[in-house]
């Protein structure tokens, strides 16, 4: 099953992100740069943004999220393209995806602890949750594969949670907090959405199994 279902940002939109970077891949692709090297950039960029949020500069906080999220699809793309595709490499890419959402959700917590005001101090406990919601986002996922079954249901998966993270903290600190709270909310739905998509799937293979065996 392939239903993929609503998400946040449309399809045309990420389809047209994609072919924009065609240019700059293949130029990439001449000087024979491996795709784990952007995978590597990516969580340093995305180390680098962490500490921004802890030294309270917003923006370049999210500009280092932002960073660490193109170079992600950088390493994809060049790796189709040039045949380098591996397990290893699918592996490696998501491993350290989730390194960099750790470091990323990280250093917002440790801005928002600076705070003693209310709002700020509930933000800090609100983000574990937005970090736990999109790590399991991720694992259910990759259980569900390792299985059999296509999971890529759900109103919040990392590209979202990338976007609305970097953006909002481009535009304001109450900004970067309303992210937080929806990111907090929607992985965890798309956690929840993702594990009725596999229960479903199984009983519809079930169904048809019985079916031809009658």
């Amino acid at each position: 099953m392939s239903k993929k279902g609503f998400t946040l940002l449309p399809r045309s939109l990420r389809d047209a992100f994609i072919n924009a970077i065609d240019a700059p891949v293949d130029l990439i692709i001449k000087f024979n740069i491996h795709p784990n090297i952007f995978t590597i950039l990516g969580l340093i960029a995305s180390i680098i943004g962490a500490y921004f949020y802890y030294i309270e500069y917003l923006f370049w906080g999210g500009a280092g999220i932002l960073i660490g999220g193109v170079c992600d699809t950088f390493d994809g793309k060049i790796a189709r393209k040039t045949g380098r595709s591996s397990n290893f490499g699918a592996v490696f890419d998501s491993s350290l995806d989730r390194y960099a959402e750790f470091f990323m959700f990280l250093g917002i917590m440790g801005y928002m602890n600076r705070f003693e005001e209310p709002l700020y101090q509930i933000t800090t406990v609100v983000a574990f949750l937005a970090l736990n919601g999109s790590i399991l986002v991720s694992y259910v996922r990759a259980r569900a594969e390792g299985l059999g079954y296509e999971c890529k249901v759900g109103v919040m998966q990392r590209a979202e949670r990338i976007v609305l993270i970097g953006f909002s903290s481009l535009i304001h600190e109450y900004a970067l907090i309303a992210a937080v709270w929806i990111v907090a909310i929607f992985a965890n739905i798309t956690a929840i959405q993702r594990l009725i998509h596999v229960w479903r799937t199984e009983r519809e293979d079930l169904s048809k199994e019985q079916q031809i065996n009658q």
